[in-house]
């Protein structure tokens, strides 16, 4: 297959935002799969900031980064990803270029603990604000839950309503596909 699939397009969205040395978020630890890929894409100066509501995510990520050695280039806080804008300093404020969420529950993990619109809106509406122009924040949505139906219709509404004067918003998915196949939104901050 020559088109990029789903996560590969989510990384390389990201790839094309980040430099060394630059400042990310990753809004859902998960099993510390993109915490582990973006502490290799700031490398040694720059920062990862994760969040997740759920210690066996923050175990499972702090696991992932001792064995590779890169714990001192992420600080994770044990909370939701809505209080991003309090969770990181100050000083780190408009210095973001890339934001990351796998929405839904953890895979493997207790499916009765999901993400919700309203606070997944929250963290965008401040990282809109906190991040550095051209910064992207990419949604991967699993809808293939009833909550996940929830929370992609009300993303959908949200995002499409965004001003284009503020961001550009894309919607890549495959069309053609049965069981509810996650797809992404990408924002970019302009």
């Amino acid at each position: 297959m020559k088109m990029d699939r789903i996560l590969p397009f989510a990384k390389n969205s990201l790839i094309k935002a980040v430099k060394p040395g630059d400042i990310v978020v990753d809004a859902t630890l998960g099993n510390g799969h993109d915490t582990l890929f973006l502490a290799e894409l700031v490398g040694e100066l720059g920062k990862v900031y994760g969040f997740d509501v759920q210690q066996e995510a923050i175990n499972a990520t702090k696991k992932r980064l001792t064995e590779h050695n890169l714990n001192d280039r992420v600080s994770i806080f044990h909370t939701g990803h809505e209080q991003v804008s309090v969770k990181i300093p100050v000083e780190e404020h408009g210095k973001i270029t890339g934001a990351i969420f796998n929405l839904g529950y953890l895979p493997g993990g207790d499916k009765n603990i999901v993400t919700h619109s309203e606070t997944t809106i929250s963290a965008i509406e401040q990282l809109l604000k906190i991040m550095a122009p051209e910064g992207i924040i990419v949604l991967v949505i699993y809808h293939g839950h009833e909550q996940g139906a929830v929370e992609r219709d009300d993303l959908l509404h949200y995002c499409q309503k965004l001003d284009q004067k503020k961001a550009h918003v894309l919607q890549y998915q495959y069309i053609n596909q049965q069981n509810n196949p996650p797809f992404i939104i990408a924002i970019e901050k302009r």
